[in-house]
């Protein structure tokens, strides 16, 4: 069967775990690196599907298996507020302090104010994107975009905006040619890009 792009269903928020920590490391396989392969998908995935569900889309490999997905969130400032008064409480437990191999992500997991970048207030909306190796390069990322914007649009949300590292050349070159420009962020070690939820060209 061919690959579908569907909305998000809870059955999948395994894969979604898993497609995060296989694409955590700039893309590359981030298993084993942290005290739970769960960690990254506490922090970049699992909350924007259980809060925003329908602003969530993954590419399903025609067999009901979630490959690939797109997420996020429609206000960035009402999930920061989100994040830091239910999300945090719910899931700071799971990770007790003392593994020095999650230091840098558990930061991240406690600062959800690290989202409330002044350059990017006008970027309302900002999304993540995974897809696991073997589904890259088919045009299934083009079709997750798409449907993330056209969900965005109809929820009346006008720009949206999404971090990188650096690195990920591939990423950086697919985010261009999907219409995506540099926003400049002061002080940052991470690439910043921006987009009107217009349709893709």
């Amino acid at each position: 069967m061919e690959p579908i792009i569907r909305g998000y269903r809870p059955a999948d928020l395994d894969a979604v775990y898993d497609i995060c920590v296989r694409t955590g490391a700039a893309g590359g396989d981030a298993r084993g690196r942290h005290s739970t392969d769960r960690l990254l998908g506490d922090i970049w995935a699992a909350p924007y599907v259980i809060r925003e569900p329908q602003h969530a889309y993954v590419v399903d490999d025609g067999h009901g298996n979630a490959v690939g997905y797109i997420l996020g969130t429609a206000d960035t400032p009402a999930f920061v507020s989100w994040f830091r008064a239910e999300w945090l409480p719910a899931t700071a437990a799971r990770y007790p302090d003392g593994d020095p191999r999650d230091d840098a992500m558990l930061t991240n997991l406690h600062d959800p104010e690290r989202m409330l970048i002044p350059e990017l207030a006008g970027y309302p909306a900002h999304l993540h994107i995974d897809l696991l190796p073997d589904w890259q390069g088919k045009r299934l990322g083009q079709g997750l975009m798409a449907a993330f914007l056209d969900g965005l649009r109809s929820a009346g949300v006008d720009r949206v905006h999404l971090g990188m590292a650096p690195e990920n050349h591939g990423a950086y070159a697919f985010y261009r040619r999907l219409g995506f420009h540099d926003v400049p962020v002061a002080d940052s070690g991470a690439k910043f890009l921006g987009r009107g939820t217009s349709p893709l060209g």
